[in-house]
């Protein structure tokens, strides 16, 4: 039998700048994340040049000397090994592939580190901008992630019309070119047509949402929640968990940037609606968060988020401290909050757990410390987000005549049924609802009490 082949994952190495203002352990985090948008990327990162500086060289971000050193390790690297007894594609390889830089750098820059190390380099910017751009699926999420990567290169073509040489110089106005326009100005102006018509598309399509949305809230009477929180958290695994739905989950960081909305189950009344968004970033380029607000909407117009932490994360706190900055950038901190420490099971052995869990509910009481792939644990969070939306339901008695029995399923459907009994007029229910629900049926039940047999 054949052994199978493993497609051989792509090398890259990092490099840093650490500032006099960053602490050792936020420098360490950011790396650790920038690490991980490279394996979303498909690579594998072999090695790590950072330095402490006051500031970024302004020819190539790192100085001379560790550029060189960067240069000196791609010419040298050493050989990839096959893992797990599978072989690779290409085991001989010695090749590095990317260099990614963990700031947003430019293009002159990017092109001198290039030249100096004989090797590609993505900044961090462009490293999540590929990420939403192979992920995106829907069209809004597409049409979105255009006009952030257009925005991101429209300032960039002046410089790079510079190191191109004869090519962004100007030429005589030909096939569509304005006299003496150059052909930067050109490729600027395209970009500026291209953003506009995207903008106009998404209003369009905002436009579309909202009339959707307002016929499913019409039909019925619907609560929603949002999750929402860093990416990678567990808030797809959490979706799943909550809606007993198919969503993909994977272990990547964005591996969700649509918004994906399903109904709780087991249902309750009211009904409530579960979406799942896009997760956040330290250092979200600010024209993704523009972008994107329409993929968070739904967590502005949810009545519960559902911020959701990586309890085994050494550094939650800053993830929740980004999530909470994104939040109150699209106007959406105001909403009601729940916070859920996830992933409690990748933390040690038992007793280590129940000391994290301690912990975290001593600095957070109202929190919910959790796995989501323990039903017990999503159960219980399941009847703390059925008592949210159940804290302003009231009880009352609808009467329903014989005559009015066809509203018996829409009852059902908006109000939870606590006692039924029938006489010769018709049934009586005790009812525990929300009260706009309620007046509504009993107006439909009086009304139909007063109907005439031909109107039967």
């Amino acid at each position: 039998m054949q052994q199978e082949l493993k497609e051989a994952p792509r090398r890259a190495v990092m490099a840093a700048v650490q500032l006099p203002n960053v602490s050792d352990t936020e420098f360490d985090a950011s790396l650790t994340e920038l690490r991980e948008l490279a394996k979303t990327l498909g690579f594998v990162v072999v090695q790590c040049f950072v330095q402490k500086r006051g500031g970024f060289d302004t020819t190539g971000y790192l100085g001379v000397g560790k550029r060189q050193e960067i240069r000196d390790y791609v010419t040298a690297a050493p050989r990839l090994e096959a893992d797990e007894g599978i072989p690779l594609t290409a085991p001989e390889s010695s090749e590095i592939d990317m260099i990614f830089v963990d700031h947003e750098i430019s293009p002159s820059q990017a092109r001198n580190l290039e030249l100096e190390t004989g090797c590609e380099v993505m900044d961090r910017t462009m490293v999540i901008l590929e990420i939403f751009h192979r992920n995106a699926r829907s069209r809004a999420a597409k049409a979105q992630v255009e006009i952030a990567r257009l925005g991101y290169m429209a300032p960039r073509l002046r410089e790079a019309a510079k190191l191109a040489g004869p090519q962004g110089r100007q030429r005589s106005g030909m096939g569509g070119r304005g006299a003496g326009e150059s052909h930067t100005e050109l490729d600027r102006r395209k970009i500026r047509d291209r953003i506009a018509e995207l903008q106009l598309e998404i209003v369009a399509m905002e436009a579309e949402r909202k009339t959707q949305r307002a016929r499913r809230q019409g039909r019925q009477s619907l609560a929603g929640v949002a999750l929402v929180g860093y990416t990678n958290a567990g808030k797809s695994t959490l979706m799943r968990a909550l809606t007993g739905s198919e969503v993909l989950v994977a272990n990547k960081l964005f591996a969700t940037l649509d918004t994906t909305v399903r109904t709780l189950y087991p249902e309750s009344v009211p009904r409530v609606l579960v979406s799942d968004t896009v997760g956040f970033i330290k250092n979200l380029p600010h024209g993704l968060v523009a972008s994107f607000k329409s993929t968070l909407d739904e967590a502005l117009d949810a009545s519960l988020l559902l911020h959701v932490i990586d309890a085994s994360d050494p550094g939650f706190e800053r993830q929740r401290e980004v999530t909470d900055a994104v939040l109150a950038e699209i106007g959406a901190d105001e909403v009601p909050r729940l916070r859920i420490f996830n992933k409690i099971d990748h933390v040690g052995d038992a007793d280590a757990q129940a000391a994290h869990t301690a912990a975290l509910q001593a600095q957070y009481p109202d929190c919910i410390v959790m796995s989501a792939r323990r039903p017990e644990d999503v159960a219980r969070l399941h009847k703390r987000i059925v008592a949210f939306f159940q804290q302003d339901l009231i009880e009352a008695q609808v009467h329903l005549p014989w005559s009015a029995q066809q509203l018996r399923k829409e009852l059902y459907a908006q109000c939870e049924v606590l006692d039924e009994q029938g006489d010769e007029t018709g049934a009586l229910f005790r009812v525990r609802g929300e009260p706009e629900a309620i007046e509504r049926l009993q107006a439909l039940a009086g009304g139909a009490t007063a109907a005439s047999p031909a109107d039967e």
